[in-house]
């Protein structure tokens, strides 16, 4: 697994990523390409390559993720109708970068979780 990422540089702001919400424990921005009208990420400003890489000492960043989630969709307005919040894990789940990251959904009907 990677020790660093393209997540590692925006989160030191190596990469010119404006910021939505940044603090000690997790960072979020835009993702550079949008599936839905909001679509922000949230991640950990620890490098966690999987959720099967997550510690008990990793809880306190992820709930941290959450609560941002939950400040981010109240800023963008999608409180009220709703939004989904998604974390991919390996190749199966959809996970491309391998940085645990959350992707915050919203601003439109998202319909059905799966189309298989």
């Amino acid at each position: 697994m990677p020790e660093e990422t393209i997540f590692s540089k925006i989160i030191r702001q190596e990469i010119d990523t404006p910021l939505l919400y940044q603090d000690d424990l997790v960072t979020a921005f835009r993702d550079i390409a949008p599936r839905v009208d909001t679509h922000i990420l949230i991640i950990p400003n620890t490098l966690i390559p999987t959720i099967n890489e997550v510690t008990e000492e990793d809880e306190l960043a992820l709930g941290r993720m959450i609560t941002v989630a939950k400040k981010l969709a109240e800023q963008e307005g999608i409180d009220e109708d709703g939004y989904r919040l998604i974390i991919n894990c390996n190749k199966h789940g959809g996970q491309e970068v391998y940085h645990i990251h959350m992707h915050l959904l919203g601003g439109q009907p998202l319909g059905p979780m799966l189309s298989i």
